[in-house]
């Protein structure tokens, strides 16, 4: 996205300070809250705080798996930038000088149709990450990928209504996939054929028709 690049840590704090920051500023009630990936643990932290806004969630492809290392499942580039990004100096070398064939593969890892990553999509991600400080808050997003792993252990504080989302693609095992809908009392899941990682590209019909049933 085209966000805010501040100096700071990216960890869970800062993402659920920012979401619930924005429900309280617009005064929003009985919310759905709806996300992917790491945007997918973030309402089920709010979720476990018992914020009185949110009403019901939907986590898809939650990334609570793998020890924050579950982007090195998308393939070998992938895991290159993973492991080498935890390298102080190196990973910041590599990161900054960006190389569009790398950051391709990575992204078509993602998806379990190839043509689901258009070519506008490509664009708009590579400018987002040319931008000043990218490189530095992307890194550092991977070195405290591991905190997502460590909310787990608030699943079992949620009340509301918590519907799971997984592409039959995507990066997490079957076996995890259990362990975090088991955590979550009286969750209901779904699994999505035919979809990766980014299963609103994959399948964006099948998921918007998913949203709005359970919402």
């Amino acid at each position: 996205g085209f966000s805010d690049i501040p100096k700071t840590d990216y960890g869970p704090d800062l993402f659920v300070k920012a979401v619930e920051g924005f429900l309280d500023k617009l005064d929003l009630k009985d919310v759905t809250l709806a996300g992917i990936s790491i945007g997918g643990v973030i309402p089920l932290i709010i979720a476990a705080k018992q914020n009185p806004r949110v009403t019901k969630v939907i986590a898809i492809n939650p990334y609570d798996y793998g020890n924050g290392t579950g982007l090195a499942r998308a393939g070998a580039f992938a895991w290159l930038t993973v492991n080498l990004g935890k390298v102080p100096v190196l990973g910041e070398t590599l990161t900054r000088l960006r190389n569009p064939y790398v950051e391709k593969r990575v992204v078509l890892g993602g998806v379990a149709d190839p043509s689901a990553i258009t070519p506008g999509f490509g664009e708009q991600a590579n400018a987002s990450g040319r931008r000043p400080g990218h490189y530095q808050a992307f890194l550092n997003l991977l070195r405290h990928a591991y905190l997502w792993d460590e909310q787990r252990q608030l699943y079992g504080e949620i009340k509301v209504p918590v519907l799971v989302v997984y592409g039959d693609h995507d990066w997490s095992h079957i076996d995890e996939r259990q362990r975090t809908v088991a955590a979550i009392p009286n969750a209901k899941m779904e699994t999505v054929p035919t979809a990766g990682r980014f299963l609103s590209l994959d399948q964006p019909k099948r998921l918007a028709d998913l949203i709005k049933a359970f919402a």
